[in-house]
């Protein structure tokens, strides 16, 4: 295992999850919801989620990979697997391990504002600001960075420690 550095722990986790919940809760009560999960990533951070809040939702999965085996965001967006749920008129939150270059993000809005919903909104775990070449920003955060490559709790390197607890820098 390469060089690791912890960010946040499992508990750290935990709370920023349980605020990003109590807020989204709050903010879509009495709305039509669906969570829009970006595969792989998210699916941890989505799942913690989902098991806090306090108001129904829908669930759906888009699978769009940027980075391939390597550290570096190829810049070139390939959608794998597109939503199924209808979404026209009803309020979107994209749920994202990290919002990091922000190309895939831009894609994902791209196609996402193409099927009319009534809103759409970010929710990052991450929200890294270091290679951030799109103008966007998370509407939620869980934890603000502004550099480092970050592995666990979904985040991998390689499709390597997705299934760590905790979040770490990775030293490449």
């Amino acid at each position: 295992m390469r060089d690791v550095s912890p960010l946040l722990t499992a508990h750290d986790i935990e709370e920023k999850v349980a605020v990003l919940a109590e807020k989204i809760s709050r903010d879509y009560k009495d709305k039509d919801l669906v969570l829009i999960g970006v595969l792989k990533g998210a699916f941890v951070f989505l799942a913690d989620l989902v098991r806090k809040l306090t108001i129904p939702v829908t669930i759906d999965f888009a699978w769009f990979s940027s980075y391939g085996k390597g550290d570096t965001s190829t810049e070139n967006i390939k959608r794998i697997v597109g939503i199924k749920t209808d979404i026209a008129g009803k309020h979107v939150l994209i749920v994202e391990d990290i919002l990091d270059t922000g190309f895939t993000i831009k894609d994902l809005l791209a196609y996402l504002e193409s099927f009319h919903p009534e809103s759409i909104k970010i929710c990052a775990f991450i929200d890294k600001h270091e290679r951030r070449s799109c103008q966007l920003a998370a509407d939620y955060a869980g934890h603000r960075v502004e550099k480092g490559f970050l592995v666990g709790y979904g985040l991998d390197y390689a499709e390597k420690y997705r299934h760590l607890p905790a979040i770490y820098e990775l030293k490449t």
